[in-house]
């Protein structure tokens, strides 16, 4: 009889156990989902704006921008290649550690790790 006490109360726990454990994977299911969903409006925005700045590319071939919008085009090709940068590192092991030391670097450097964009939306969160 003992034992088959001892087998209920330790069934009891470890279903309590698993109710915990599926709401947590719950909650993390929708802070992913949040997420992701900030990663396609980031990668919607540049999207539109590296389509801004091959539009205005074009014009310059033609003499039809001006040094506003070549300016403005050559900001978003920084992005670009920011973003390119950025997307080397977090295909590389241990990027979860590497990518924070890149971003405390470039702050004591003065350089700008991440796109305007994703900058942004950086600000509007916090």
């Amino acid at each position: 009889m003992a034992k088959s006490k001892k087998f209920k109360k330790i069934k009891k726990k470890l279903s309590q156990y698993y109710v915990n454990i599926n709401l947590k994977r719950d909650d993390y299911k929708v802070v992913v989902k949040g997420k992701l969903i900030q990663i396609k409006e980031v990668l919607k925005q540049e999207s539109i704006e590296t389509k801004l700045m091959f539009e205005t590319y074009q014009r310059f071939t033609k003499g039809e921008a001006t040094q506003k919008e070549m300016e403005a085009a050559n900001e978003q090709f920084r992005d670009v290649l920011r973003g390119v940068g950025l997307g080397v590192v977090v295909i590389l092991p241990f990027s979860p550690i590497t990518i924070p030391l890149i971003v405390k670097l470039g702050q004591k450097l003065g350089i700008e790790v991440f796109p305007s964009s994703v900058k942004e939306k950086m600000g509007k969160d916090k």
